[in-house]
């Protein structure tokens, strides 16, 4: 069964667990099933057309889904998909 990890920032929604097994056929279905299990997924990951927000990475194993297929991207028994959100700004205390 694949499993989804769930970073730490996601896991208020899943009650604190790093990981949920799904059982689905590609991407798509394994983000609707977490979100079935664990409401308000769908919202934090996808924006209102069903795909990915901009800052939102989502990877099958070590594949980021956006170089292939996409939400259609297959997983398989053993696939880990992985939720990465982007992490971007910051202020160097270095001068340049």
């Amino acid at each position: 069964m694949p499993v989804i990890r769930i970073p730490g920032a996601l896991r208020q929604l899943s009650n604190g667990e790093s990981t949920v097994a799904v059982s689905a056929a590609n991407v798509r279905a394994a983000l609707q099933e977490l979100d079935a299990q664990h409401p308000g997924f769908r919202d934090r990951l996808l924006d209102d057309r069903g795909e990915p927000r901009q800052f939102v990475n989502i990877y099958v194993n070590e594949r980021d889904i956006r170089s292939g297929e996409g939400l259609d991207s297959s997983v398989r028994e053993a696939d880990e998909i992985s939720i990465i959100p982007a992490v971007a700004g910051g202020v160097s205390s270095q001068p340049l």
